[in-house]
Formats: C-alpha cells, sequence, structure tokens
C-alpha cells in the first residue's frame, strides 16, 4: 500500500466517512491541531525516555492516555456533521483528568506568579503542546453538533499540560521560570 494517494493533489481532503472537504476547512484545522498537539507530546516523552526520575513510569503512561484521547478527540473531529462517532468521549474522561491535573498539582509547589514556558526540553514542549490544545479549543468552539465533551476535555487539557510541565521542571530540577516586570 503506497503512503501517497494523490487524491489531496487539489487542496481536498476526506474526513470520516468519505465527505471531501477543503483542506483550510474548520474541522480539518481543528482534527489537524489536535495532530500537532499530539506530536508535541510525543516529543516531550521523547525527551524524558533518558532521564530518571521516581514516578516516571506512571506519568509517561498518563501521557499516552492523553495521546490515545487525542486521536480519538481528532476522529470526533473529523466525523462530518450527521454521521456516527464510532468512539465518543465521555465525561468519564474529562474526570479522569481532572484527577491527574489534582494529583500531579499535589507535588509541585503552588503557583505564586505567572510564568513562562521553558525549563527541560520536555517541559518546553509540553508547554508548546498546551498552547496547540488552546488553538484546538479555539478551532472546535466554531463547529456545530460536536459532543460538548470534546470541548471541555480540551479545556481542561490544556490545564493538565500545564501543570505537567511544571511537574517535568520541579521532578527534574529545574525552575518555573517566572514573569519579570
Amino acid at each position: 500500500m503506497k503512503i501517497y494517494t494523490k487524491t489531496g493533489d487539489q487542496g481536498t481532503t476526506s474526513l470520516i466517512y468519505g465527505k471531501r472537504v477543503r483542506k483550510n476547512d474548520v474541522r480539518v484545522e481543528a482534527y489537524g491541531t489536535c495532530d500537532e498537539a499530539n506530536s508535541m507530546i510525543g516529543l516531550a516523552i521523547s525527551f524524558l525516555k533518558k532521564e530518571t526520575f521516581v514516578e516516571k513510569e506512571e506519568f509517561l503512561r498518563a501521557l499516552y492516555e492523553v495521546q490515545t484521547l487525542l486521536f480519538h478527540v481528532g476522529a470526533e473531529l473529523a466525523t462530518p456533521e450527521g454521521k456516527e462517532v464510532k468512539w465518543q468521549l465521555k465525561d468519564s474522561h474529562v474526570s479522569e483528568l481532572e484527577e491527574k491535573i489534582d494529583r500531579l498539582d499535589e507535588k509541585i509547589p503552588p503557583l505564586k506568579t505567572f510564568i513562562l514556558p521553558g525549563g527541560h526540553p520536555a517541559a518546553s514542549a509540553i508547554h508548546v503542546a498546551r498552547t496547540v490544545v488552546r488553538r484546538a479549543e479555539r478551532l472546535a468552539v466554531s463547529l456545530d453538533h460536536i459532543n460538548p465533551v470534546v470541548l471541555k476535555y480540551l479545556n481542561r487539557l490544556s490545564d493538565y499540560l500545564f501543570v505537567a510541565a511544571r511537574f517535568v521542571n520541579y521532578t527534574l530540577g529545574y525552575e518555573d521560570i517566572k514573569l519579570h516586570d
């Protein structure tokens, strides 16, 4: 099977179920942005592979779970209006993410000021993923008839990624970069 199909050479692509749309369609932008965030999380994981810390396996497993769910979010966004979504995000996924946020937040110092993205390369990649998720959320809001849990999940995911970046920095001995006046 060849990786290229040439079907997109005229600026269109297929959604799930085969509906053709322009590549700049907001639906394509939304799921493509989820893919972009997913790739940044993958980059962060690659930076963490060589690191050693007590909760590494649990933390990486959580990031892999996020990647999987983000892939499913993309699939939901790639499903045209009026078509059945084969796998839907549920409120329980949002609750699980909130639990992950709370667990990580307990392990890091309280935030007393605004911080700048940066620190360890993995934390920096997670910060980029966070901002990309925010963009995905802004795009998804533009879509009609999507699972409302998708919006909740994307909103919460950016919070999780913020805390996850701080956790990486704290765990690996990097200071948060405080905003200077």
